[in-house]
């Protein structure tokens, strides 16, 4: 597909150095598609994580157990990144009620 600059005088077509340049841009940022999922999904979990890490410190500091479900379902977003699936399909814990 050919690309081009949009003027005042009308569009110009890239040049071949340009193509190649834009070829190679596009590729890089194909690459790195994974890395940027990983990326948010990793976020994504630790934000998760956070919002009960007040359930685990209130369990530790009362010296009560924090319950199996909250344990499982803390461990099951930890282990998150060890999904097949892994970064393109992940299968999101249900927080306990």
């Amino acid at each position: 597909m050919a690309r081009f600059h949009a003027t005042p005088n009308g569009d110009v077509p890239f040049t071949p150095e340009e193509e190649a340049e834009w070829d190679a841009r596009q590729a890089a940022w194909a690459v790195g598609e994974n890395d940027r999922l990983a990326e948010a999904a990793r976020k994504q979990r630790d934000e998760t994580l956070a919002q009960s890490d007040w359930r685990a410190a209130k369990a530790f500091e009362t010296g009560a157990p924090l319950s199996a479900e909250w344990a499982s379902y803390r461990q099951a977003l930890r282990d998150i990144p060890q999904q097949a699936g892994f970064p393109t399909n992940i299968d999101w814990p249900v927080k306990p009620e």
